[in-house]
């Protein structure tokens, strides 16, 4: 019954055909991961991409929760003995976590509150009194008779009462949900500074928010984290309000509507009402709606590092060639290593070619021994300190026929210091380690970006501040996503990489490499079958995004998944030719008639997707790599001048904008408003990392080292 109730709620929610949500929802349980199932299973999803597949599953987990939830409420309220078949009734029904936390409030241990020590001494009727009413003649009787024992005076009847009434309204759902829906419209949020830290050096980064207030629902997600931030750093104070005094009066008609009670017993029930308000329920709300605007905050910032993770790990690879990679500096020299073909570290040494060392001519030519020595055929250079005069250097010693690229260091040092490159390279420092990393970004970003920590590669905002939970858990998704997509060779990838192929993980990766170890390359898919502990799920779920280059059979190195190999047999037998043939001619595969091989098990989308790997077997999805060069001069903040129009590389996309390098030092900002000519709402609309772009300095700012850019009426 709950799996169908799921579907209908996923389904509305999201506007997907409630038979695709349920067949998910199967495919789920069953243990098939997003790739496999946006790959190879479009018959039962009805074609549904990665992103509406993963937003099922992200629901689904939490409605599993919520039915969870429920279990513990249902169980609380029946063993105090006040559980009600209306209650039952609109628990069952509800599969929101807050309106559920609303309905079980009430009932919800607590601390001992000032309203529950009123009860104990007996004075709830006194408050349901208040509330229904009662003339004021009657009222100090009335109050009178629960004078006694733990209760001294009418006064501390009336005032233990008054605390019943405020509890019950902050309790109230009714109530909740009305100041609720004031925050919703309505509420600000302030930031002020503490005095105390005004004036600290560590405060100044945060001086735009010293006196700042805005409506929280026009509040962007990077300035409330870099709010909260600061906050948490003890600089700045935060707060969540709307008008108390509107809200107070609301509630007040609603407790007094009908209420038949003189003016007396009308004004106890409206202070008790506002003293609810103000002491209860308004610091509820506040804090509820503090949680929520961070977690939708954190969305927001997840989502766009998920994004830039994505467009960086499928970044153009330059492919199997020998390499030099350089990671430049001034004092301690550039570390340089070489490369073969498949990334193995062949030599090692390091040049000094800058300032304050400068022997140029000896780096020179030990530049040049090297190129010739291990046939190198590209060099890539880190983008960090001396990376431009490292560059220079570089292309006035090699002449033609190498080419050099710049490429993005983030996380290498990260990377360096790593087990994961203590077990690769133990007999070597961090310097070799961090070059190496360099070098094999620029043969294949994916293959190597995956031995890093997502959030130590530097592309997103605010990452140590979000929700890590949830982030690790979208970043390892994009990590599989852009895994998968591109596909793995069986028989070079790491074990890192392989564990974020469809269905394997770290163990199945490590027995794979083991496997290979002992016995050799992998000479077809279905070798896969005598590693240790891959059983058939796990065979089904990663055969198709695993390549076999020259292996006997050729749809071992193509997206055809081994389960479909039978059709493709048979339209090659109809064809009268091999499956060779019939994926190396064109004019074969044109004269197959698809709709000729539905069966009950493989339809259009797949039979589609087969017919379009045929054409282009394994091919990368991923752009080529192109060459960059800074404009010439412009190599400080100093240099710049507004007006002034250069080449820059995007380094990193947020909500606001996107930062670009244009050889200086200093990424310069393309704000949001300065991306395109006409309005745009994301810049990943406009920009993708690493993009090369060409862009005009519209301000400088020397004294905090700030560039402003923009793109507007540039090509692109």
């Amino acid at each position: 019954m709950e799996y169908k109730i799921f579907a209908e709620l996923i389904a509305k929610a999201l506007g997907l055909p409630e038979g695709a949500v349920t067949n998910t929802l199967s495919l789920i349980d069953e243990g098939c991961t997003i790739p496999f199932i946006a790959r190879y299973r479009k018959e039962r999803t009805g074609g549904l991409d990665e992103v509406q597949i993963a937003a099922i599953s992200e629901r689904y987990d939490r409605l599993q929760e919520i039915a969870k939830r429920k279990e513990t409420v249902v169980k609380t309220i029946a063993e105090a003995g006040k559980m009600t078949p209306e209650l039952q009734r609109r628990i069952d029904d509800c599969w929101d976590a807050t309106q559920l936390e609303d309905l079980y409030l009430p009932f919800k241990p607590k601390r001992r509150t000032r309203a529950q020590v009123a009860r104990e001494r007996g004075l709830e009727p006194l408050a349901t009194l208040l509330l229904m009413g009662s003339r004021e003649t009657d009222l100090e009787k009335a109050a009178q008779r629960f004078v006694g024992g733990e209760v001294a005076s009418v006064e501390e009847a009336l005032q233990g009462a008054q605390d019943i009434i405020a509890e019950m309204v902050s309790e109230d759902e009714r109530s909740r949900q009305q100041v609720r829906g004031a925050f919703r419209r309505e509420a600000v949020v302030t930031s002020k500074v503490v005095k105390a830290k005004a004036d600290t050096d560590e405060a100044q980064k945060y001086s735009d928010y010293f006196d700042w207030s805005e409506p929280l629902r026009r509040c962007s997600s990077h300035r409330l984290l870099a709010m909260r931030r600061g906050e948490a750093e003890g600089i700045l104070r935060i707060s969540i309000s709307v008008d108390d005094e509107q809200c107070i009066e609301r509630l007040q008609r609603n407790w007094t509507m009908g209420n038949r009670s003189t003016s007396h017993a009308q004004r106890l029930v409206s202070e008790a009402v506002a003293d609810g308000y103000k002491r209860l329920l308004e610091p509820s709300i506040e804090t509820e709606f503090a949680g929520l605007s961070k977690e939708q905050a954190d969305d927001e910032a997840i989502r766009v590092f998920a994004e830039n993770l994505r467009q960086l790990l499928l970044g153009a690879p330059l492919g199997q060639k020998r390499v030099m990679g350089i990671d430049p500096g001034f004092r301690t020299g550039c570390k340089v290593v070489c490369l073969d073909a498949q990334g193995n570290l062949l030599h090692h040494e390091a040049i000094f070619p800058h300032p304050p060392v400068n022997k140029r001519m000896q780096a020179t030519m030990h530049v040049q021994q090297m190129l010739k020595d291990y046939q190198i055929e590209a060099i890539a250079i880190g983008n960090g300190t001396a990376s431009r005069e490292t560059r220079a250097f570089v292309e006035g010693t090699i002449g033609t026929g190498v080419s050099v690229f710049v490429v993005s260091e983030d996380g290498a040092s990260v990377y360096s210091a790593s087990k994961v490159a203590r077990d690769e390279f133990p007999d070597e420092d961090v310097t070799v380690r961090g070059a190496v990393s360099i070098g094999r970004r620029l043969m294949d970003p994916l293959a190597e970006l995956v031995k890093i920590d997502p959030k130590s590669i530097g592309v997103g905002q605010y990452q140590h501040d979000v929700d890590q939970t949830k982030l690790k858990r979208q970043l390892d998704q994009t990590v599989e996503s852009c895994v998968n997509q591109v596909g793995v060779n069986l028989n070079t990838a790491s074990t890192h990489l392989l564990q974020y192929v469809s269905g394997l993980g770290p163990s199945l990766a490590k027995n794979i490499v083991d496997y290979r170890r002992e016995n050799g390359a992998f000479t077809s898919r279905a070798q896969l079958k005598k590693v240790p502990r891959l059983g058939p799920a796990a065979f089904l779920q990663c055969a198709g995004f695993l390549r076999i280059p020259g292996a006997k059979n050729p749809l071992d190195n193509s997206a055809v998944h081994p389960e479909s190999y039978k059709v493709v047999e048979q339209m090659a037998k109809d064809q009268g030719c091999t499956v060779a043939e019939l994926m190396k001619q064109k004019e074969l595969r044109a004269r197959i008639d698809i709709k000729r091989y539905v069966t009950s098990e493989v339809g259009l989308p797949t039979l589609t997707d087969i017919m379009s790997e045929l054409e282009k077997p394994g091919r990368d999805p991923r752009e080529q790599i192109e060459q960059f060069s800074f404009a010439q001069g412009i190599e400080t903040v100093d240099d710049l001048c507004e007006g002034m129009e250069l080449p820059g590389i995007v380094t990193n996309i947020t909500n606001f904008g996107a930062f670009v390098d244009i050889g200086v030092h200093q990424d310069g900002l393309v704000h949001i408003s300065q991306l395109a000519d006409k309005y745009v709402k994301d810049p990943n609309e406009v920009v993708r990392l690493h993009q090369h772009v060409t862009v005009r300095v519209i301000e400088v700012d020397r004294r905090r080292n700030r560039i402003a850019l923009s793109m507007r009426g540039m090509k692109k």
